[in-house]
């Protein structure tokens, strides 16, 4: 059953080429037809030489066969393999648009490195799976009963013999594949562990300059190339076995029909011209055996690919979001009632029958120390996880009976490393908001004090920010990822830890920043520093997955232990 499915995946990538592959097809039939022609045309060119008629029309028609084959033939391979270029990029586009749609808790537990291999190699493989598999397994299998059929017509006895050969040659290849796909599967599985491991490396490539780790992360991905070169040489061990299995067979059968074809002849049972015509279609068969073992094997690569493929495609994915009409600009209040989650059944659970409401307009604040699950109400009003019981309501509505893409169109979230994709800095402040204008931009730039960065870079708006936005300090990005959710003017503004990486100076602007966004909707706002949510209309304290305290910043320092403690250690109390 798994293998039907691969099946049934690989027919939907080709299925709008089919044509093309049809093309293809008919195309190397005829090239291979013309190739059927010429030891026929061969023996006519010997029996006019040894009747002593003229070679002429004979030998234009051999050349005549030859030039058409080939021309043929290679038109043929140059519309398959541009086809085969359309599946890869069928394959891609949608293996792209599945990853992007799959759930983040799926996401989460896969390694980015293999997701790239399973993109880039392992669609790679598919091309040669109708190329180098399919066409040339039919057109080698059409070349192989043509030329068994033109050996049957010129003598019985040594089509036999041949035939033994085919018998043989099918029955080692038969046992020799399903150890090429297993070694094939094994071999891909390596190499995405290498680029997961590689991944790891460059994602923490300072840390690894700082620590002095450049030997051990070396030797930890040559451990990683080591292996999926041994996985590789696996495959290309049991692909010898079957090619020069066929090879030797072929080379056996023409000793055998060269011994008893010659004494045939000898006896006068077959013609010389018969016997060379025999052994030319004899050499023949070893192309298209070739060609079949070359094809199964690339069609047990693609497959072993496929399989690949297809567990990601099998992953569950969100609920497509469609077009997103107006969302209203009024702030929207939050409810959690009775919220229990955790991220897996093997893990522990990380909320413990949450529940505290967050008004409408205005700033409330979730603190709390680490581990106490502040991150993790923002994942699940996302809707990147659902909670495993309890409601969580927006604007007094369930989400889970909001559309996916009204939902997150109603909120704007600043992650805690508040991350800038490559590209310029325009594009990241629009990322979230592409049809905004111009006057938006500079009003969202005046309100996050980005106005002087602008001016100070280079080319503007449109200066590249590099990888990771290295080209900006960690205040700046985020700056830059309060701006960019700004710009989509959110009913809820989600900030974690938004003012983790800023200097006093630039904490003091951004508190006067969401303290002015908090005037136009509901701003919710994880924080360690206490200091930014002092003034913050509510304030939720969170402690091992449960909600402690709710109240104002006074109230709190009176009435809660922990948040005294809290600002204890960071010098807030009153004098």
């Amino acid at each position: 059953m798994p293998e039907t499915a691969s099946w049934r995946l690989l027919v939907a990538y080709v299925r709008p080429h089919r044509r093309a592959l049809l093309l293809g097809g008919v195309l190397s039939l005829v090239g291979s037809l013309a190739g059927l022609a010429m030891p026929l045309l061969a023996k006519v060119v010997i029996d006019a030489f040894g009747e002593q008629r003229s070679l002429v029309g004979p030998v234009l028609g051999l050349t005549a066969a030859v030039l058409l084959g080939a021309a043929v033939g290679a038109l043929g391979r140059y519309v398959l393999e541009r086809m085969g270029e359309g599946v890869v990029f069928s394959a891609r586009r949608s293996l792209v648009d599945r990853l992007l749609r799959l759930r983040v808790s799926e996401v989460d537990r896969l390694k980015p490195g293999d997701l790239l291999s399973r993109v880039t190699s392992d669609t790679t493989l598919l091309r040669a799976v109708f190329t180098d598999g399919v066409v040339e397994t039919v057109s080698a299998v059409f070349m192989l009963v043509g030329a068994v059929v033109m050996m049957a017509i010129m003598d019985g006895p040594l089509l036999l013999i041949t035939l033994a050969v085919l018998i043989l040659v099918g029955s080692l290849v038969s046992l020799v594949m399903p150890r090429i796909r297993r070694a094939s599967t094994q071999a891909q599985v390596a190499v995405g562990e290498m680029g997961a491991v590689l991944d790891r490396v460059l994602q923490a490539f300072r840390t690894v300059k700082a620590s002095g780790a450049e030997d051990r992360e070396i030797a930890t991905v040559g451990a990683a190339a080591r292996e999926a070169r041994d996985r590789g040489v696996a495959v290309a061990w049991w692909t010898s076995i079957a090619g020069i299995s066929a090879w030797v067979s072929a080379q056996l059968a023409f000793v055998a029909v060269l011994g008893v074809g010659g004494a045939r002849v000898a006896s006068g049972a077959l013609e010389v011209s018969s016997l060379i015509a025999f052994l030319l279609y004899l050499f023949y068969l070893v192309a298209p055996i070739g060609q079949m073992v070359q094809g199964v094997t690339q069609m047990q690569n693609g497959l072993a690919a496929v399989k690949r493929i297809r567990e990601i495609e099998e992953l569950p994915a969100e609920e497509a979001a469609g077009a997103v009409g107006a969302v209203g600009t009024a702030p929207a209040g939050v409810s959690f009632e009775g919220v229990a989650f955790r991220y897996g059944d093997d893990r522990p659970v990380v909320h413990h029958d949450v529940s505290f409401t967050v008004p409408a307009g205005g700033m409330t604040a979730l603190v709390g120390p680490s581990g106490a699950g502040k991150s993790t109400v923002f994942a699940l009003l996302e809707r990147f996880y659902e909670q495993q019981s309890g409601t969580i309501s927006v604007d007094g509505r369930d989400i889970g009976q909001w559309p996916l893409g009204e939902l997150r169109a109603s909120l704007g979230y600043v992650e805690q490393d508040a991350p800038v994709l490559d590209g310029s800095l325009r594009e990241n402040l629009v990322f979230a908001a592409p049809g905004v204008g111009e006057a938006d931009i500079r009003r969202v730039l005046a309100l996050t004090r980005l106005e002087d960065l602008v001016a100070r870079l280079p080319e503007g708006l449109e200066t590249k920010v590099g990888h990771r936005g290295i080209m900006l300090s960690g205040g700046e990005r985020q700056r830059v990822a309060i701006a960019r959710a700004l710009l989509r003017r959110p009913r809820l503004l989600l900030l974690d830890e938004a003012t983790s990486q800023l200097d006093a100076v630039n904490e003091l602007r951004l508190r006067e920043v969401i303290a002015e966004v908090a005037r136009e909707t509901t701003v919710l706002v994880i924080a360690h520093r206490l200091s930014t949510v002092t003034t913050a209309d509510r304030i939720v304290v969170m402690e091992a997955g449960r909600v402690r305290a709710v109240g104002t910043h006074r109230e709190l320092l009176d009435d809660d232990d922990l948040y005294r403690e809290l600002a204890a250690t960071q010098f807030l109390l009153p004098t």
